[in-house]
């Protein structure tokens, strides 16, 4: 029996733990894996149920308010979990100021999906692919976006970034992270967001695998303000899964990677870190049914702007301009009368990096396949192509549901530097610029009112 097998018995023998999740984002949950693991009343007692030790996991500095911050009640504390650290190089995975004279990021461009080849060893850590970043990791504001391959499980391996959370899209496969806090099972059409200081391992559950990160540096993501809209619609709190307490007691050497400041350190321990029998708080993880995010739009005319259709936003210090906004464009109703219908042309002070999950985008209905990636960057103009703008200049404005589509934007106030795996090894369409080659001259000059 292969250490993976052996692994996976003692997973299934523990399945009654883990096999449920709390509802709410930003709840302040509370779970135990064994009865009486968690104190009542009191954060730190004298002694701990189980003979545990008690340690807080704090995701913003003690005074802002809300503090987000979570109890653990772990089998070890972490120093435990933590050893002297050598650097290692993680060559694919670029973070923020990543800028190369050599390439342009100026411009419109747009790829093909990222070929997974099964054939190859990657993991969570190794088949991670940037590509774009913006901001500094250093002083904790923009992001980096990336397109993540996992050909295989990680096997005593653990992960956490102290840069940034991540907000992961799949589109293809189905993994398991198994986290501190406890287990999500993750599949296309969903998201997760894991918080900055977590750690976990990632399992390759049906593959091989491949979506898209948003590594998050500044402030954490949360619901955007409704406005107008009121208190219903779009991400709706109750939708939001964090999962119940799950441990691992496990004597086995193990290896231990963390992302700080943009570089890469592993660290050797004797056993899993995945210890914590119970925990209170609202700084975990979570996941979401995107199936479940309700859009609002127009229902008589002229269309919305686009931030209508925002999932999660992560806030700037500029009020109204984000840090990023993660928007989604589901299958919906259009039905607004005497109206251009796709998204109109635009340029704009966010940076737009946008990924296909399934189906056709309305605005551009060939060559922005699933798995595809866009990119249009900070005052840069883009818009529909030829196709569409002509077929919805002169369709019958009856009502029409757009089916069968799922794509998503992440969004930032900085600009996006290509990476060099996007320029010369991703499968960049050289082309996408023609697009808009052949719009047309539609001014008729005959009419009064001219300069």
């Amino acid at each position: 029996m292969n250490k993976q097998d052996a692994r996976n018995i003692v997973y299934s023998e523990a399945k009654a733990l883990v096999s449920g999740y709390m509802p709410g984002f930003g709840n302040d949950h509370e779970t135990e894996a064994l009865p009486g693991a968690l104190p009542q009343g009191m954060n730190s007692p004298q002694k701990c149920a189980y003979g545990l030790y008690a340690e807080q996991l704090s995701g913003t500095a003690f005074t802002v308010h809300p503090p987000e911050r979570t109890w653990c009640y772990r089998i070890r504390p972490s120093v435990k979990h933590s050893t002297r650290y050598r650097k290692i190089d993680v060559p694919y995975w670029k973070s923020a100021p990543c800028v190369h004279d050599d390439i342009i990021s100026l411009g419109q461009y747009r790829w093909n999906p990222v070929e997974v080849d099964s054939a190859q060893e990657l993991n969570w850590i190794s088949g991670m692919r940037t590509v774009t970043t913006a901001g500094d990791v250093n002083t904790q504001v923009g992001m980096a976006s990336h397109v993540y391959l996992v050909t295989q499980s990680m096997v005593d391996d653990y992960f956490f970034s102290a840069d940034s959370e991540m907000l992961v899209v799949p589109q293809q496969g189905r993994l398991r992270f198994y986290t501190e806090l406890g287990i999500i099972d993750l599949e296309p059409k969903e998201i997760a967001i894991l918080p900055r200081g977590l750690v976990y391992r990632v399992e390759l559950v049906e593959g091989p695998a491949r979506g898209f990160v948003c590594e998050n540096y500044g402030q954490k993501f949360e619901l955007p303000g409704r406005g107008p809209i009121g208190a219903n619609c779009l991400a709706n709190p109750r939708d939001f899964r964090a999962p119940i307490a799950a441990f691992e007691d496990r004597e086995v050497p193990s290896t231990i990677t963390v992302k700080w400041c943009g570089q890469f350190h592993t660290t050797e321990i004797g056993q899993s870190p995945l210890d914590v029998v119970a925990w209170h708080g609202n700084y975990a993880p979570v996941k979401y049914d995107l199936r479940n995010y309700c859009p609002v739009g127009s229902i008589l005319f002229d269309h919305p702007d686009p931030s209508i259709f925002t999932v999660l936003t992560a806030p700037s210090g500029s009020p109204g301009t984000a840090n990023i906004d993660f928007v989604l464009f589901r299958e919906r109703w259009l039905v607004a009368e005497n109206t251009f219908r796709p998204p109109w042309y635009h340029k704009n002070i966010m940076s737009e990096l946008m990924g296909n999950i399934y189906g056709i985008y309305d605005a551009k209905p060939e060559g922005f396949v699933p798995g595809g990636l866009s990119l249009h960057n900070m005052m840069l103009p883009h818009g529909p192509d030829r196709q569409a703008f002509e077929g919805a200049s002169n369709s019958e404005l009856k009502a029409e549901k757009l089916d069968n589509t799922m794509s998503f934007m992440f969004e930032t106030r900085f600009p996006q530097h290509l990476t060099p795996f996007a320029v010369k090894e991703a499968p960049l369409q050289d082309n996408y610029i023609d697009v808009w080659a052949d719009l047309s001259k539609h001014y008729d000059g005959s009419r009064e009112g001219r300069w």
